[in-house]
Formats: C-alpha cells, structure tokens, sequence
C-alpha cells in the first residue's frame, strides 16, 4: 500500500492545501486515537506544538478528533519535540503528537506522533492510521458519557528545562562562558535560554521573539550565518542555532566557524569512549556523513554505522546495533541514555560540557578532523519522479567516472519536502562542485 500521508518523519505539508487541512488533522487525530485506545483506562494523548500560526487551527482539529474517540487530552502549548517525547513517558501517555514542520518555513506544518514509550511509530502502525483514514471513522465515535476532556498544563516547559539540566554533569557550570543562543522563533524560544542561564551562562539570545510567521526565517539551524555573526559581533565564547522544533542543532566556534553534526559526533564520541560510556563500538551516522567522521573515528578504534536519512531510521540502527550515540550531519543528535529523539539542547550541553571540563576554546576541542570536499545541492520539483528519467540517470553514470573510486555521489528525494537533494564527496572540490552542478542541471531540465 502506497504511503498517502505520511513521510520520512510523520505528516507534513503546506497549511490549508490537500496536504494538511483540518479535517485530515482531525482524522489523523480519530485514527490513531483508535489504534491507541487499548484496555479500559482512561487513554491520555499530550500534544505539544511549535510557534507556527497554524499550530492554533491544527490543534484544535486534533483535540476535537481525539476527545471524539474517547482520549483526554493534555495540551502544552509551544515546546520541543524532544520535550513531547520525554512527556508522554513521564505522564504515561498512551500517544503523543508534536505538531510541526521542523525547519520548513512558516507555511508547512505537520504531525509527529510518538507511542507511550516515546518513540516514533513504525511504518506498520502509520500504515495502520492511514487505512483508518481512508474508512469510515463513526464506528470509532465515543458515546456522550464516554467523549474525551482537553486541558492545558502550564508547567511543561519547566518540566523539561529541569530535564535537560539533568543531562549536565552536576560537577560542571558554564559560569563565565558568553553563549548566543539562536531559537529560530520557534519551539525552544523560551526553554533553550532558561536552560543555559540556570546552568550560569552569559547568555545573547536571539530569534526568540515569534509572530506566528517569522519561525526558521533566516535564523537558526538552517540559517546559522546570523548567529555566526553574533558570536564574532558579541566576542561570544560558543554559538548555538536550533531548528524551529529544536531536534536539531548547528553550532559554532569563538570565531563564528560551523560545528556541524558530523564534528559533534565526533567530539560526543571521543569524549564518551574516553569516559567508557560509549556503546557499541562507535556512533550511527547516515548516508550523508562525511567520510572525514569515518576516517577520524577509525583513528580512535571506533566504527560508523550507516543508515538511511531520518532520525527514525538513525534510532533503529542504534538498537540493532546496540549504540547510544547517533545522528545526522544536519544536527539530528540523539542521545539515547538521556532521549528517544533528536534534542538540540541536550546535544549542544553535551558539546558545552567538554568545553568546561578540559577549559579549551571550541576551535581547538570542537573540530576534530577535516571533512572531505562535500557539495549539497537541493532542486525543486512540481510532479513526477525525475530520477526515473534517461538523461538523470546517464548524468549520475558520468558524474560518478568523474569522481572515481575516492568520492562517492547520494542522490535522493526528500522525505519531507518536493526536493530532489543532489551530494557529492570527494578529495577534490572543484570536481565535487562541478558533478553536482551536472546532476542538478540534469534534473532541472526534466523537472521543470
């Protein structure tokens, strides 16, 4: 059965279209209100969202298929995803719902769902909700004593910044350390900064004022170069830039030079293997991690595992492989010990607290290898599947003689947005520039 709703990380689209509209919100809400509703308790579904205008209408949706289906509900209002996922364990909630778009623009907006044991389901069960969906949903109607209730509860996000200190070495502080700390407008605006002020932080905040339409516009994660820039403005010590769910994390040195996934990785494995809390040998990476990361972690006797691009997908390796650290170059870390998904904060304490503990600059103990000449290229498309077609295919064949046995080339489409990513890799950049700009040509051609 072909997947309808859902992609590489829940339900995602543009607000108000065929792609997410309230009814769906409201069906996706019924659907997997049933499938979650087992023995006679009273069910409990927590739903946290982020800053978008839209979060207000596709909650509601939500709240009224899920009460409709007979599950109480417990409403946060703006908090992480990571902070969604840790809640709906601790409150022993049958279900939980993050309601985001993570880094896409104000426009877009999703569903992200989480079981009770706060990870995210698996293709079988989306398959599942999306089946009921598609059917009649009466059947499943609550009668009138059995409707659900909806509440607000107004202490979440204490709950997680308390939380997320707890994944700080108690014996540690960042006292007299400046720290920019970019929020992106989004879910960490309030949180992200009380974390590090309480942890004794200098902090210079930065995209924390949200308007509904103003998360992830050139600031944060995917939109670092402005909190580069404060750091070297500010004379900052560190930078910090989340995503607008902040389950993702870019960071920067003293200099306003990227930390990105890939090097956190390596310092988190450097710093855990040292520690001998690291498991499993190495870390999980995906496809798209730097043969750098690969070459520097040998040099330590630890392995990369690969998976496919997903946070979801980095989890099950880390399970079938008995890892504890993982993640995507993008800045999806996950930190199993501590989280079930990708949590930015957590990630970026993790960075800080090796800075405290050795007393080093970030530009000497955040990068720890070079990476290998690496040209990402994203090409948009309306319809079709361009990657079917003769000519695409011919350019990835001759891109990949160009490159030879030292490079490798990825290319793939997003799971979340209508993107065709083009990567290349290799030991020599102008190579690597002009094969991707070879692909992309290729695909813009037949995708126009």
């Amino acid at each position: 059965m072909t997947r309808k709703y859902f992609g590489t990380d829940g339900i995602r689209g543009r607000t108000n279209t065929a792609k997410l509209t309230p009814e769906l919100a409201m069906k996706a809400g019924m659907a997997a209100g049933r499938i979650f509703t087992r023995g006679e308790h009273r069910h409990r579904v927590v739903i946290g969202k982020d800053t978008r205008l839209s979060g207000y209408m596709i909650e509601s949706a939500l709240v009224s298929g899920f009460t409709a289906v007979g599950m109480d509900v417990f409403q946060f209002g703006p908090l992480p995803t990571p902070a969604v996922a840790m809640l709906t364990r601790s409150l022993r909630a049958d279900l939980g719902v993050m309601i985001t778009a993570s880094h896409n623009p104000f426009e877009d907006n999703g569903i992200k769902f989480f079981g009770p044991d706060g990870m995210k389901l698996s293709d079988a069960v989306e398959m599942e909700i999306e089946a009921l969906m598609a059917a009649s949903l009466e059947q499943g109607l609550a009668p009138a004593a059995r409707i659900g209730r909806a509440k607000r509860i107004d202490d979440s996000q204490a709950r997680y910044i308390e939380f997320a200190k707890r994944t700080f070495p108690r014996n540690l502080r960042l006292d007299g350390l400046r720290i920019v700390i970019d929020c992106a407008h989004g879910a960490a605006y309030k949180v992200a900064p009380e974390v590090l002020w309480e942890l004794g932080a200098d902090i210079v905040p930065m995209g924390v004022t949200p308007d509904g339409t103003n998360i992830n516009q050139e600031c944060g994660s995917t939109a670092p170069a402005a909190m580069c820039a404060r750091v070297r403005e500010v004379c900052a010590d560190f930078g910090i830039a989340l995503d607008g769910d902040a389950d993702r994390v870019v960071m920067a040195d003293e200099h306003g030079r990227i930390i990105d996934g890939d090097q956190i990785l390596a310092l988190i494995a450097k710093s855990w293997s040292k520690n001998e809390r690291l498991k499993g040998g190495g870390v999980v990476g995906t496809v798209m991690s730097n043969a750098g990361l690969d070459r520097y972690l040998k040099s330590l006797n630890l392995s990369l595992a690969r998976s496919a691009v997903g946070d979801r997908y980095v989890l099950e390796e880390m399970a079938k492989g008995g890892f504890n650290v993982g993640g995507e170059q993008s800045g999806h870390i996950i930190l199993s010990d501590f989280s079930t998904t990708g949590d930015g904060m957590v990630a970026a304490l993790q960075v800080l607290a090796v800075l405290a503990q050795e007393g080093r600059p970030a530009s000497e103990a955040a990068h720890l290898y070079e990476p290998l000449p690496q040209v990402l290229e994203n090409v948009r498309f309306k319809k079709g599947s361009p990657l079917d077609n003769d000519k695409v295919k011919s350019s990835i064949e001759s891109a990949n003689a160009k490159l030879g046995a030292g490079g490798r080339i990825l290319v793939r489409k997003s799971g979340t947005e209508p993107l065709i990513r083009v990567m290349a890799e290799g030991e020599d950049e102008k190579v690597v520039r002009a094969v991707v700009r070879q692909i992309a040509s290729a695909i813009e051609e037949v995708a126009a």
